[in-house]
């Protein structure tokens, strides 16, 4: 069904603890949430669609308007602490620390569930992943639901995540029937997710939260293997299925600008229309027909914030081809290589 998609931009949000007025957009999205609805609605990290957690038509309704696989399960926001505990069976100590040093914030927490969230949300597994979002728009429309919200990111399955209201628009315009519109997303990459094994905190999908944050409350943190075995059922979004990918081929190029030169100048060679994502200190510099920068090399926050809107400025009727380098894969260059290997058709090893 094609549905008549609204944009409403959301007004300065204040905290209700103070005042208790709800922008009228926010009231309005959340009417349609508890009627069974899905309205996109930005968060700290991406752009969310959101849906009751707790009923099988809304999430139909999201895995429908993304496309999305159903084995693939999808992280609930919750607006507190206490409101996590009444959909879990148990919230482990250092689960309960992860929570106090992270939320609100880009951090999922994988916990075994009670039975009370749809059974589509958790693809058939025991366990939910929980995230309680910083961004003030994402938490007023929660308490204003007062519903769970099961919130994949707002794009069509594979394309890269939304981090603006306009993206959100490219995708799925006529899929749903509004869209929150609160400026761009601060973060730009999905939410790290991680699962409590114990004294162990092991990584499922890197993101906002780094591992060497993560050290600061656990001595014992892993990223967990499967991470790159497609053939299990994933136990976090971003586990299995091919991600964020731009509409023209993306090659990774191992090294420095040189090598990205020579990656672009060998497509071109072969009468390819090429493009590049590239730093601020390498622009007009790798002989790509089209540039677009990421921001500075070393301000690794600025280049996840900007990576999906730079995937998304690339068009297949402008290049062939897409390149980009490589980037360190230690603090938030883990999660920008994640998402970049996923994204691509592999990485070049170059000789210069």
């Amino acid at each position: 069904m094609v549905l008549k998609t609204t944009v409403r931009s959301v007004g300065k949000v204040v905290d209700n603890a103070v005042n208790k007025s709800i922008d009228p957009a926010i009231e309005q999205a959340a009417a349609l949430i508890r009627g069974g609805e899905v309205v996109a609605f930005p968060t700290e990290t991406v752009y969310g669609l959101g849906g009751d957690a707790t009923n099988d038509a809304a999430i139909k309704r999201i895995f429908a308007a993304k496309g999305r696989p159903a084995d693939n399960p999808l992280i609930v926001h919750v607006a507190s602490v206490e409101e996590a505990a009444d959909y879990t069976r148990d919230i482990p100590l250092l689960a309960r620390e992860l929570m106090d040093a992270f939320w609100p914030g880009p951090l999922t927490i994988i916990l075994p569930h009670n039975g009370t969230l749809s059974p589509l949300v958790t693809a058939g597994l025991d366990t939910v992943g929980l995230r309680m979002p910083a961004h003030p728009v994402a938490r007023q429309l929660i308490a204003a639901t007062g519903r769970p919200l099961a919130a994949p990111s707002s794009n069509r399955s594979g394309r890269p995540s939304p981090t603006e209201a306009a993206h959100v628009l490219d995708d799925l315009n006529g899929r749903i029937p509004m869209i929150l519109d609160g400026g761009s997303a601060g973060v730009g990459l999905e939410s790290t997710v991680v699962e409590v094994i114990g004294q162990t905190v092991m990584v499922l999908r890197p993101g906002g939260v780094t591992l060497e944050e993560l050290r600061q409350v656990s001595s014992d943190v892993v990223v967990d293997p499967a991470l790159s075995i497609a053939k299990e059922a994933p136990r976090s979004p971003g586990m299995k299925y091919t991600h964020y990918a731009p509409e023209v081929p993306l090659f990774l190029v191992e090294g420095e600008l040189d090598a990205l030169k020579q990656a672009i100048e060998e497509a071109k060679l072969d009468g390819a229309r090429t493009g590049a994502l590239v730093v601020d200190e390498w622009l007009g510099l790798s002989g790509a027909d089209q540039e677009v920068t990421l921001g500075k090399r070393v301000d690794l926050h600025a280049i996840g914030r900007e990576l999906y809107r730079a995937l998304r400025e690339f068009k297949a009727r402008d290049v062939d081809i897409l390149f980009t380098c490589t980037f360190p894969d230690d603090h938030l260059g883990g999660a920008i290589m994640n998402r970049l290997t996923k994204a691509s058709e592999g990485i070049q090893k170059s000789d210069a």
